[in-house]
């Protein structure tokens, strides 16, 4: 990398900094906070969302998965589930968030159930949100490392990455807290832009550097495997497989899209829910794409960096030799092997979706779901002043998570989906008893997410079951568990019976 592209990475950071800043004249009520006014055009929703999903952790794993020995496009059959997952938000649970004025998904539970259930399941939220962006968090300082490295060989990478860690930390809480979740939405739009564009780019250079071109790596790609998609083996240890990707990756996504804040979140930005299934299903064909062209980019960097020509690379420890782990590998090409200018483009846009974090998300959580229930009746600039102190607070969390998950060699992007998997399984089991067992009340409830949180903290820290199996058991077991306790307990009043249940609103 060269001085220009520097200028170009903290002139975009200082820009979006000052962007977010901008915002800060409309955030005038915790509506307009959270929410933009529910002014946001549908498409921006879309944008959104496939930026979210595919943010810094999807920008320099999913290359890496598949640039590792062993590594193919089987990764794919859990995007087909996402798929299958949106349509059933969509249908299930997208009317039931336009029915009165929601500031969160879990005010839902609270009109189904009681106030204990949300503020459980609020709290879940905050806690994995705060870790899966953590990790997030330190993908991007990563980058940022190898961007000072380039200049600095003899630097000392550790130090690097934690002074890269608080700097980016602080540059994403300032921009938050000015800018609300509105600033949030359109950095996004111009983020997915700029990174879509720059993958492109990244793909064509890699195809040139290659000795023997596009011909020699899709040689490569078949001498190993890489492109083999479908596993219908049966295996609940096996992170990839059809079955795991089809039924696993659906109540991934029925939770992550369907029931979590960071998400649903900019559906409320709407102002009717025909508008938010538009934007759901639209990003759901945009990430199919995108999901495809970096798992082709990690095929062609593994031809360019063509590690099995190494007499070391069967017994390597690292699958992701000569790199210590995949997320290592795509970041190394942008700073070492891109030409000047478009690298610093590409790692600025790395940056920028680190930005475009969960931080506006967990306060309207913390602030609506946890903290009103003890300080009712306030202002509401009482609570838009909590709020900002709240993203302040979460955004230290952060940071001190990323500093503590920085010497693990797992993929970050593994983390982060099993993070989220295992505390969102209770979380979408709860709704779906609110949707499906109507006599359900909230003690039966209560009973079910506790034994599923049990449960999965035992599959969790005691067996060998993948990541991808864990929403659908979660959310099973709150089902049935809920379901066989609701028996002892006088059945939910008529009254709360049809909070969750589906249908399309009529705005």
């Amino acid at each position: 990398m060269r001085t220009l592209d520097l200028i170009i990475i903290f002139g975009y950071l200082i820009g979006i900094v000052l962007f977010g800043s901008w915002f800060a004249k409309k955030q005038q009520t915790t509506t307009d906070y959270f929410l933009g006014d529910r002014s946001v055009p549908w498409w921006a929703v879309a944008f959104s969302i496939v930026a979210t999903e595919t943010s810094t952790i999807t920008f320099i794993s999913v290359p890496g998965i598949a640039f590792a020995r062993g590594g193919n496009f089987q990764f794919l059959q859990l995007v087909f589930g996402y798929l299958a997952g949106r349509i059933v938000i969509a249908l299930l649970f997208i009317p039931s968030y336009f029915r009165g004025e929601l500031l969160t998904v879990y005010q839902l539970l609270d009109r189904r159930f009681g106030g204990r259930i949300k503020m459980v399941a609020a709290s879940l939220f905050v806690v994995m949100r705060n870790i899966a962006d953590g990790i997030r968090l330190l993908l991007t300082a990563i980058v940022l490392t190898a961007v000072y490295t380039s200049f600095q060989p003899s630097a000392n990478a550790e130090v690097i990455t934690v002074a890269s860690i608080v700097l980016l930390g602080v540059a994403m809480i300032v921009f938050t807290y000015f800018g609300g979740m509105e600033a949030v939405i359109w950095v996004e739009v111009i983020q997915l832009g700029i990174y879509i564009a720059g993958a492109i780019a990244a793909a064509v250079i890699i195809t040139s550097a290659i000795d023997g071109g596009f011909s020699t790596a899709m040689a490569n790609a078949s001498q190993f495997n890489k492109f083999s998609l479908f596993d219908f083996s049966f295996d609940l240890t096996k992170t990839f497989t059809f079955w795991a990707g089809l039924i696993g990756g659906c109540f991934l996504t029925m939770s992550t899209h369907g029931t979590d804040q960071y998400l649903v979140q900019r559906y409320l930005c709407t102002d009717r829910p025909r508008k938010a299934i538009a934007a759901l299903l639209t990003s759901g064909a945009i990430v199919l794409g995108q999901f495809i062209g970096f798992l082709f980019i990690g095929v062609l960097l593994f031809s360019f960096y063509h590690p099995f020509t190494d007499a070391g690379y069967a017994t390597a420890t690292s699958t992701a030799f000569p790199f210590a782990g995949g997320d290592r590998v795509f970041p190394d090409f942008i700073t070492r092997h891109m030409p000047s200018g478009l690298s610093g483009l590409v790692v600025a846009a790395i940056f920028a979706a680190a930005m475009s974090s969960s931080l506006n998300s967990i306060a309207a959580t913390a602030v609506n779901d946890l903290y009103k229930p003890f300080r009712a009746n306030k202002p509401d600039k009482h609570y838009l002043k909590v709020s900002h102190i709240l993203t302040l607070f979460w955004g230290v969390v952060q940071i001190a998570v990323a500093l503590f998950v920085r010497h693990k060699n797992r993929s970050a992007l593994d983390q982060a989906l099993s993070i989220a998997s295992l505390i969102n399984g209770p979380v979408l089991g709860v709704f779906l008893v609110g949707t499906f067992l109507r006599r359900v009340s909230e003690p039966p409830a209560l009973i079910g997410m506790g034994a599923s949180i049990a449960v999965m903290l035992y599959i969790f820290f005691a067996t060998k079951i993948a990541w991808t199996w864990y929403v659908f058991i979660g959310s099973s077991i709150t089902l049935i568990v809920a379901g066989i306790a609701s028996f002892a307990f006088a059945p939910a009043p008529s009254s709360k019976q049809d909070e969750l249940a589906p249908g399309i609103s009529s705005k």
